[in-house]
């Protein structure tokens, strides 16, 4: 390789490298000859400074840490060419940072491709989102709707001290069936779902671990008379397809399933190790259900931090996804 090629290679920092989310992404890069990994010694990752050294060195900069971590973090950054993903929680409802979601329309791809720093967006969140922020574009949804969200995951988004547990003798006869949660209606990603789509009121939302380890479903029920107007399946599929017109990794499947859901049942784990996203428009003229499918770990994680680096580098969002 040419000494010019060399220079050419965009230096990444993964914060956090030993999680989940930083663990994936590196995996990610293994066959990429266009990035430079700055990786940090075993025992220094909690080292401020040094940390601080390698992330004003980088051209992009993952997050993969906790909520306060990662605001501890970005503010180490004094490098003004230095961007930053972060793949917490921390930041996706800050006015300061860009929402990584370049499928939502023109405008939220050219603010990540123009970005200095991009918040990651949540896996579930990432689900309920790609159903309803086009709806509420296209004016569907009334502003006070009382939105309903489902949601089955795999336990690896729960991270890694819920995969070792899983993965161990420590696992209860429990653990082998589908576990609720959040059941104080107090989940992480709420306050982006909200915002991101605009909503009047927080939605309800019902999210279930299940004993797998990766993909996840997010299913959103819509009563056709509580609508701007009656709405039919056929309606919205066509909203969403004309929404999502052109898109390489979300896909509005063919109206109902019956091709691809040919058993009548939707798998959580079909998009497992992909970077892509299923969307489904289900039931009748009455009651209509939205489907969302994705890997949790993919779109729902570092695929999408992988694709937000491609835009802001402008290159092919596609590379090392597909």
């Amino acid at each position: 390789m040419e000494l010019g090629e060399i220079a050419l290679k965009a230096k990444v920092f993964i914060d956090g490298s030993a999680g989940t989310t930083g663990l994936q992404i590196f995996e990610r890069f293994k066959d990429r000859d266009d990035v430079e990994i700055l990786e940090i010694a075993e025992e220094k990752r909690k080292d401020s400074t040094e940390r601080a050294r390698l992330i004003n060195e980088s051209d992009i900069t993952f997050l993969c840490l906790p909520d306060a971590a990662a605001i501890e973090a970005a503010a180490l950054c004094t490098d003004p060419d230095t961007r930053i993903i972060d793949a917490s929680t921390a930041h996706r409802t800050s006015p300061d940072w860009d929402y990584g979601f370049p499928e939502l329309s023109e405008a939220h791809r050219e603010k990540i491709r123009n970005s200095k720093r991009v918040a990651n967006p949540g896996c579930y969140a990432s689900g309920f989102i790609s159903l309803v922020y086009p709806l509420v574009q296209a004016g569907v949804l009334p502003e006070d709707y009382p939105l309903t969200a489902h949601a089955v995951s795999g336990y690896s988004g729960a991270g890694k001290k819920m995969i070792a547990v899983m993965e161990s003798d420590e696992k209860t006869f429990e653990m082998n069936s589908p576990r609720q949660y959040a059941l104080t209606q107090a989940h992480k990603h709420l306050p982006e779902m909200q915002k991101i789509c605009g909503l009047k009121y927080t939605p309800m939302f019902n999210p279930i671990v299940d004993d797998y380890y990766a993909g996840m479903v997010v299913s959103v029920p819509l009563i056709s008379r509580c609508l701007t107007k009656n709405y039919t399946p056929k309606d919205i599929h066509e909203i969403l397809s004309e929404h999502y017109a052109g898109e390489h990794f979300v896909k509005v499947m063919e109206l109902g399933g019956a091709e691809t859901l040919a058993d009548g049942f939707i798998a959580a784990n079909t998009l497992t190790g992909t970077n892509d996203m299923q969307l489904f428009v289900c039931g009748n003229d009455d009651r209509i259900l939205l489907m969302s499918r994705l890997d949790n770990l993919g779109k729902g994680a570092s695929g999408a931090a992988i694709q937000n680096m491609n835009i802001m580098l402008g290159i092919d969002e596609r590379k090392g996804l597909e």
